[in-house]
């Protein structure tokens, strides 16, 4: 057993330098392997201006739309509603008498509700009944608006809720609009390029926005009921409208 122990110490020692070979195996190789520099590749933007501009043109309406009705009370909804009918009837009549096709009238409003008295530390008290019916007229030449007004006022409107005037096809007066806005953006982009120093690219994008905008009812201040031959019709103005047109776009510099 004693003469057996050098042979094992041998043995051990054989095992552990063959275990340190393989250890240090991966680690050598990996010493002589070239280690490769990092390269960062950073992603060039090219550089661009983003602009707005706008184009307006002015330019004179060529119809007009009128909303009016006729209100009447009666002690019952019945006889509100029918007195109500007959005089909207009248009312109709004399548009055509003033030559407004029926495709240029529209109904805009019909309503019906109850009418109370109020007194104080009393109940409500029923007086009656309110009808209103409401059209939209659209006359599409200007100078009979004060005479259509007249007109349906002595057949029996007593309402006028406003006016508004616009155009009856808006496309020449938006192209041109367009054009003014893209010159105007054109020489922008070329006032900021040489501002900066840099040269103007093409354009990378252009978006549209504005447009036509009919314009909103306004309230009537005045308009008169003819009376007589001599008395003056109702005066009406249509101004100038403003037709406008926004865009944005973005340019490429170089």
């Amino acid at each position: 057993m004693i003469r057996n122990l050098p042979s094992l110490k041998t043995g051990a020692a054989l095992m552990l330098s063959a275990a340190a070979i393989g250890l240090s195996a991966p680690a050598a190789v990996a010493q002589s392997a070239p280690t490769a520099p990092m390269q960062v590749h950073a992603m060039a933007t090219q550089p661009a201006l983003n602009l707005s501009a706008h184009g307006e043109v002015k330019i004179a309406p060529d119809m007009a739309t009128i909303t009016f009705g006729v209100t009447t009370e009666a002690p019952t909804a019945r006889a509100a509603m029918a007195d109500n009918a007959n005089r909207m009837a009248e009312v109709f009549a004399a548009l055509g008498r003033a030559g407004i096709e029926p495709r240029d009238i529209q109904t805009s409003g019909l309503n019906l509700s109850a009418q109370y008295d109020y007194v104080n530390n009393q109940p409500p008290r029923l007086r009656g009944y309110q009808a209103s019916n409401r059209v939209t007229v659209r006359i599409l030449d200007l100078t009979e608006v004060g005479d259509v007004a007249d007109a349906v006022v002595a057949a029996g409107v007593n309402q006028i809720d406003g006016i508004g005037f616009g155009l009856q096809d808006p496309k020449a007066a938006e192209d041109q609009a367009r054009v003014l806005a893209v010159r105007a953006l054109q020489d922008k982009a070329r006032l900021y390029a040489q501002a900066l120093g840099v040269e103007l690219g093409g354009i990378r994008s252009l978006n549209e926005g504005g447009g036509y905008q009919p314009q909103p009812p306004m309230p009537m201040l005045q308009f008169a009921r003819a009376e007589s031959a001599d008395s003056a019709g109702t005066q009406v103005a249509g101004g100038e409208l403003t037709v406008r047109i926004d865009i944005t776009g973005t340019y490429d510099l170089r």
